[in-house]
C-alpha cells in the first residue's frame, strides 16, 4: 500500500469518527434543549374583586337615562372569572315629538364568565373575551298633559302607570383591565347585545329597557369600571 493510500485511509476514518461524534453531540444537545412541560400549580381559587361601572352612572348625570351597576367578579387559576353583575336603571324622559313622558326605575342583573387570553395569565394585564346572559322585569310608567278635543273641549288625561315588561339578551363581551396600585385595576369592556325574548304591556313599546339600553337605539355598549380586588 502506497504512501497516499495510507493518508486517504487515515483522513476517511477521521471523517467517519468526527462524523458520529458530530451526530452524538448533536443528539446530546437536542435532549438538553428538550423543555419538560411543568404542571400548571396555581390554585384554583385565586381571590374576588368587586367593581364599580362609571359609564352609565355619567350616562344618568348627564341624560336622561342611565343605570348604577356594580359587580362581583371570582379569579379561578388567573385564566377563567365567573361574574355577576346587578344594577338600576333609570329613565325619566320627555319626548317633544309625542309629548308623552316615560319613566322607569327598575333592577336587571347579568351572569357570565371571562376568559384571559393573555398568554402569560399573571401579567399584570388582562384581555378578556366572555359573555353573559342578562334579564330584566321592569315597571314602566308612560303619560302626558293630556289632550283637549277642539269641537267639544273635552280634556282628556293620558296617564298609564306601572306598566309591566321583561326583558331576557345576551351579550358578547371584549375587554382589558390593568393593575395601577396595590389592589386597585381600572378596566373596560365592550358589548354587543343580542335580544332573546321579551313581554310588554299593552300600552306599548318601553322607551327604555334597565341594562338593555333604549329601544331601537344601538346594539352596543360599554363600561369603564374600577375594580377592587379582595
Amino acid at each position: 500500500m502506497t504512501h497516499a493510500s495510507h493518508i486517504s485511509s487515515y483522513t476517511s476514518r477521521a471523517i467517519l469518527i468526527s462524523l458520529m461524534l458530530l451526530l452524538s453531540l448533536g443528539g446530546q444537545a437536542q435532549r438538553r434543549k428538550k423543555i419538560v412541560e411543568q404542571p400548571d400549580t396555581t390554585p384554583f381559587f385565586r381571590g374576588a374583586a368587586v367593581s364599580v361601572d362609571l359609564v352609565g352612572a355619567g350616562q344618568l348625570l348627564l341624560s336622561s337615562y342611565g343605570q348604577y351597576e356594580a359587580a362581583l367578579r371570582i379569579n379561578l387559576k388567573d385564566r377563567y372569572f365567573p361574574i355577576i353583575e346587578v344594577g338600576l336603571g333609570k329613565a325619566d324622559e320627555d319626548d317633544v315629538s309625542t309629548k308623552l313622558h316615560y319613566g322607569t326605575s327598575s333592577p336587571y342583573g347579568r351572569v357570565g364568565i371571562d376568559f384571559n387570553v393573555m398568554k402569560n395569565k399573571h401579567d399584570d394585564y388582562r384581555i378578556y373575551v366572555g359573555g353573559r346572559y342578562a334579564f330584566s322585569s321592569f315597571k314602566y310608567d308612560i303619560s302626558s298633559h293630556g289632550m283637549t278635543d277642539p269641537i267639544w273641549g273635552d280634556h282628556t288625561e293620558y296617564n298609564y302607570q306601572d306598566n309591566k315588561g321583561s326583558y331576557h339578551w345576551l351579550e358578547l363581551v371584549g375587554g382589558i383591565d390593568a393593575k395601577i396600585w396595590k389592589f386597585v385595576r381600572l378596566g373596560w369592556s365592550v358589548r354587543y347585545k343580542r335580544r332573546l325574548f321579551h313581554s310588554e304591556a299593552d300600552i306599548g313599546n318601553p322607551w327604555y329597557v334597565p341594562g338593555f339600553g333604549k329601544q331601537g337605539g344601538t346594539r352596543l355598549g360599554a363600561t369603564f369600571n374600577v375594580i377592587f380586588e379582595l
